[in-house]
Formats: structure tokens, sequence, C-alpha cells
């Protein structure tokens, strides 16, 4: 997918959403710095009625939003985990409570750079990779793994 603008990539996030599975709930995002991956978390969070500002976990390593949400398929969210791994490894990861926090089926994540963390990545996961084409412009793929 083309994105033009901040719109497109979250627009693109609700129907991600609304198209995920049954025990689809780890989403990777892969892309260099200012590529998208937290214009797309915010347009996830809006799309899933969660309140707050939503920054980047930058800083804090992992952000929780508490959300009631049922997409058209059954799955159901009550809460989305926004983590950015750029400055922590597996093991520090480990420390936050991740084995619960991705076995519970109704958190969401989204993990920013999990190329950091490879070790602790989920068996099943959608993979949306970010490059930057121009000021704007993103080029936007999407993998099922």
């Amino acid at each position: 997918m083309l994105s033009k603008n901040l719109e497109d990539t979250q627009k693109l996030a609700g129907e991600i959403i609304e198209n995920l599975e049954q025990n689809d709930n780890a989403i990777l995002l892969q892309g260099d710095l200012g590529a998208g991956k937290t214009t797309f978390s915010q347009g996830v969070l809006e799309y899933l009625g969660a309140e707050g500002l939503f920054t980047s976990p930058t800083f804090v390593i992992m952000k929780e939003y508490p959300v009631d949400f049922k997409n058209s398929k059954g799955v159901r969210f009550k809460k989305v985990y926004h983590l950015d791994c750029y400055r922590i490894d597996s093991a520090g990861l480990l420390d936050l409570g991740w084995a619960d926090i991705i076995e519970d089926k109704q958190n969401l994540i989204l993990l920013e750079w999990p190329e950091k963390i490879p070790e602790a990545l989920p068996e099943k996961y959608l993979q949306v990779n970010f490059k930057v084409l121009g000021e704007n412009k993103r080029k936007i793929e999407i993998e099922y793994k």
C-alpha cells in the first residue's frame, strides 16, 4: 500500500484491526525513525476507542491503554500495549511481564523495533513494514508470520 499522508496510514490501521482473526494479538512495526510506526499506532488506538494522548513510548518503553473493542470477526481486546524496544533487549522485556502480556489474547500488542528482541517474539504475528518514499509518502507492506 502507498500512504500519501497521516490519514492514509491511520485508516490502514483501522482496516487491519477490523480484519484480525482470533488469536492475532501481536502487530510488529518495522521501519526507520520517522517512517510512520507511531502514526500507525495512534490510528489503532483511536480505532479501538482508547483514551489519552497517544505518544511514542520511546523513553518509558511500554504504555498500556484499557479498551473494550470487538471487531466484526468476534475478536475482542480489553487492553493495548504499545512498546518501543529500541532501548531494551529480550531479557529486559521479560522483566516487564512480557510472557503474561503476550499470552492473554485479549491484549493487543503494538511492538516497535522488533528486531531488537528476536528471542522474545511471539510465534505468530502480523508484521507491518514502513518505508519512507518522500516527506509524506510511505510504502507499507503487511506480512503474516
